[in-house]
């Protein structure tokens, strides 16, 4: 049996335009998952959009010059349409979530927003970065326009390394190799041997806040991250396709887990829980 996903987005989160949680559902059932967790988006901090960068046509309405500043979710559309599935599938469990971007930058929102959700999964992510020009902020990514590759994901560890000591309320930290998936294809390879030291520290703090490191499989995590989160004292896992339409749900799982086990981690009794080392 394949782990439960961990971190599912459905039509709720605003850039999930292929998303729908039925869907998601009816492929969870599919592949025999014992559980899915639907985190959806809260992406805080508006992304100042770097000139001629088009959006879909969807994202228009949230543009003010060339700011695209997302959507609140909809927590009772969200709750109303996750009680149909649940009432739709009873033999699959499925859990509420979200994924908060940058609270620590945003604690009042962010905790207005745990309070209202009652969330049963709660990630933290880092999502964005300072602009070149330092007058607001964008999307990680486009900051290898001005940055060195290096530049830009050594930023982002130490940006990470902040939101675990500044902010709390979360279970799970969210793909910390969030800036491998815009890698320059004309750049020197990414190679996680070239920022061992900031990983160590990111999984360290991350250890020491007795927190859950997630196996993203998205742009699949390398196995010498996993590996050095059992070294520096991380206890447990989650598995996390971070599906953004149906197809995607647990996409790359099986490989996911045979790293998993390698590394000395193993599911528990509980089926819907974490994975912890052996």
């Amino acid at each position: 049996m394949l782990p439960p996903d961990s971190h599912v987005h459905s039509q709720w989160s605003w850039d999930a335009l292929a998303g729908s949680m039925e869907r998601s559902c009816l492929r969870a059932v599919e592949l025999g998952l014992p559980s899915v967790a639907f985190t959806e988006h809260a992406d805080l901090t508006p992304w100042t959009l770097s000139p001629g960068v088009k959006v879909p046509e969807e994202w228009n309405p949230l543009l003010v010059d060339s700011v695209l500043t997302p959507p609140p979710l909809d927590v009772g559309g969200y709750h109303e349409c996750l009680e149909r599935c649940r009432e739709r599938h009873p033999g699959l469990r499925i859990l509420s979530g979200v994924e908060l971007s940058e609270p620590h930058w945003h604690r009042a929102r962010a905790a207005a927003l745990l309070d209202a959700g009652a969330f049963e999964r709660v990630l933290a992510s880092v999502h964005s970065a300072p602009t070149a020009a330092g007058d607001g902020f964008t999307e990680v990514s486009a900051r290898y326009d001005d940055q060195s590759p290096a530049q830009v994901v050594r930023a982002y560890l130490a940006e990470t390394v902040r939101l675990i000591q500044q902010f709390e309320s979360f279970e799970v930290l969210a793909h910390i190799d969030y800036p491998v998936r815009h890698w320059p294809a004309d750049g020197k390879p990414y190679d996680p041997y070239d920022f061992e030291e900031e990983y160590r520290h990111v999984l360290r703090c991350l250890a020491t806040a007795g927190k859950v490191l997630e196996v993203n499989t998205r742009v699949p995590l390398r196995s010498e991250v996993l590996a050095w989160w059992r070294e520096e004292g991380g206890q447990a896992i989650t598995f996390a396709s971070d599906a953004h339409d149906p197809d995607a749900v647990a996409r790359g799982f099986g490989d996911a887990v045979g790293m998993a086990e390698a590394a000395g981690f193993r599911p528990g009794r509980d089926p819907h829980g974490f994975w912890s080392r052996g």
